[in-house]
């Protein structure tokens, strides 16, 4: 099984006879995804990779029962196209653009929680359900299906996770990349709690890294909330206060965000962590027992 995505996702790409929109069509219906339309204004009747172009997203809905969305377009109109899809009724949007402003994804996260709409990211990877779905530019081939469920706040750093459980013979539920940006649609948390619930998930990892609280919070989530194994790894353990690594939600500022408090934090509420990224299949046998 998995979460949010799979057989049953029929798959709208905003943004599709763009250069990433059609590079990253073309991948996803490689790896088996139901790539079912299309949106780019002034490009309707047009086909990209044979999958049919509308000139909005109402229109791709209607004609092809779309129920979830993702958005390959720049950040000066990615909040429309945000925008566009939860009005058009799509339940699932999944936004790989980077840039859009902290302020508007405020008005947006409040706008689609009013609406019942959850969005993944933005500046994410997206997410795969292995050997059923990838909605995103995580790599399938790295990936195989399985019982561990993986939500991750850094795209690179998921590729290495999944990579070093896949050639560990650990195999994936789900593999979410929720984004790094100070503001985003779903948080670990959200996640979390869909792995909790997911019959088919049987363990849960958090990839996490400085920046913000939102580990501490989901430690606290954590030790009330979920009785599965989780196993952690954080990144940025020695990353000097006030410096940003990697985008605008990793960074340590005010004397909040370490590393070391992350891992305090997740320790605390029973989450095994590990020191390294190559560590974490280690720690998922152990307590798988």
């Amino acid at each position: 099984m998995g979460i949010l995505v799979g057989k049953e996702t029929r798959l709208l790409v905003q943004g599709i006879t763009g250069r990433e929109g059609e590079f990253h069509t073309r991948q996803m219906l490689e790896y088996g995804t139901k790539v079912v339309a299309g949106v780019s204004p002034g490009h309707g009747g047009e086909e990209v990779a044979g999958v049919p172009v509308w000139d909005t997203v109402k229109e791709a809905v209607g004609e092809t029962g779309a129920n979830t969305s993702i958005i390959y377009v720049p950040a000066a109109y990615a909040h429309d196209a945000i925008y566009e899809a939860a009005e058009s009724g799509v339940p699932l949007i999944v936004c790989i653009t980077e840039g859009i402003p902290t302020l508007e994804m405020i008005k947006i996260r409040i706008y689609l929680e009013n609406q019942g709409v959850r969005l993944i990211g933005p500046n994410c990877p997206g997410l795969i359900t292995p050997g059923q779905a990838k909605v995103g530019i995580i790599p399938g081939a790295i990936c195989r299906p399985g019982k561990l469920g993986v939500v991750s706040r850094s795209g690179t750093l998921t590729y290495e996770v999944v990579n070093e459980l896949t050639n560990a013979g650990l195999g994936q539920s789900t593999v979410v990349g929720i984004g790094g940006d100070p503001v985003q649609g779903s948080g670990f948390i959200d996640i979390l709690r869909l792995f909790q619930e997911d019959p088919g998930t049987e363990e849960a990892i958090l990839i996490g890294e400085i920046g913000g609280n939102d580990e501490e919070e989901a430690a606290e989530f954590i030790a009330q909330s979920v009785d599965k194994p989780v196993v952690a790894f954080v990144a940025g353990r020695t990353a000097p206060p006030g410096k940003r690594m990697g985008h605008a939600g990793a960074i340590i500022s005010g004397g909040m965000g370490t590393a070391a408090e992350k891992i305090a934090a997740l320790e605390k509420a029973g989450v095994a962590v590990a020191s390294h990224p190559g560590e974490v299949p280690h720690l998922v046998k152990i307590v798988r027992g």
